[in-house]
């Protein structure tokens, strides 16, 4: 692969795994709410499982969703009624306990699975592939793209959780929480605003 387009892939990769999404919103509402060790396991899930998906899709996945095209819509709306729940769990959470959590934090598999039914892990891989990958050495490139996910995904991702446990000390406050809480709820519902209108 040509610098250039190395470049422009990895500018790609950066400002799609930092910008909001269901992934980010979830890690920061987890780093707000277990802190940075506690979250790691899902920040890990989250990193892995979509480069996994990157490879898996690239080399060939494709092909189950021509033979079954329902299967994604299936996919994206199941995992959009998935990320309201996740939304409205998030806006009644209510004030952060320092030292105590309720409930446990995503764990890695759990984290690395939900990847196939992100609507926007859909769109950034698709995109990658179809736009860096496809040339007489399709094979490395789809690896290069992966891979590229992979580095990037860490610590673009990771600043959402660390920013969440930033937050901890003054989201001890249920004035504060509550609305916060209401705010990142709503951010994850706009983030997959635009499933419902494909």
């Amino acid at each position: 692969m040509r610098l250039d387009i190395f470049l422009a892939l990895l500018l790609f990769g950066i400002v799609c795994g930092v910008t909001p999404g269901p992934n980010n919103m979830m890690l920061m509402a987890s780093g707000v709410n277990y802190g940075v060790r506690r979250s790691l396991p899902h920040l890990a899930g989250v990193v892995l499982g979509f480069a996994l998906m990157v490879a898996l899709v690239g080399f060939g996945l494709d092909a189950i969703f021509r033979v079954a095209p329902w299967l994604l819509p299936v996919m994206r709306y199941a995992g959009a009624a998935y990320l309201v729940w996740l939304a409205w769990r998030i806006a009644t959470s209510g004030a952060v306990k320092e030292g105590v959590a309720k409930g446990r934090p995503l764990g890695a598999l759990a984290a690395a699975a939900f990847q196939w039914i992100n609507p926007k892990g859909w769109v950034m891989a698709v995109s990658a592939l179809t736009t860096y990958a496809v040339s007489p050495n399709y094979a490395t490139r789809v690896m290069v793209v992966a891979v590229t996910f992979l580095v990037i995904g860490f610590p673009c991702s990771g600043v959402w959780v660390l920013f969440g446990a930033a937050m901890r000390r003054i989201l001890a406050d249920p004035r504060r929480a509550r609305p916060f809480n209401w705010t990142m709820g709503a951010l994850l519902i706009a983030s997959i605003a635009p499933v419902f209108w494909e």
